[in-house]
């Protein structure tokens, strides 16, 4: 299962909406995220707009690509952008991925054999 974590700024004004647009997300976009594999999919926000995402993936690449098919995503992606500070595209496209450097469980594992 690949980990993958990234991060995004959301505009100070904007905070508090999409807060509440990510209350009440789509069902339709919920159900696209599961079948295109987005598994454990969680969003962090601090107040200051820094937003921190997680997601597993059997294959992140495949799962975005298969993400982007969809007309759901499409909508999803052309309301989230307004939120964004400094965006160069769609947001599921424009984060900034982050390097996992210490998981615990693949830490221990070799020490439980």
């Amino acid at each position: 299962m690949e980990r993958v974590c990234f991060q995004l700024q959301v505009k100070p004004d904007r905070i508090e909406e999409y807060k509440e647009r990510h209350a009440a997300v789509w069902p339709e976009m919920l159900r696209a995220l599961k079948d295109t594999g987005w598994n454990n999919y969680s969003l962090f926000l601090r107040p200051d707009g820094l937003l921190i995402g997680y997601v597993e993936s059997d294959d992140f690449a495949a799962a975005q690509k298969a993400m982007a098919e969809t007309g759901v995503n499409a909508r999803w992606q052309a309301e989230m952008g307004e939120f964004f500070v400094a965006l160069e595209g769609r947001p599921d496209e424009g984060f900034l991925q982050l390097e996992e450097v210490f998981n615990l469980e693949d830490q221990l594992e070799p020490h439980s054999k």
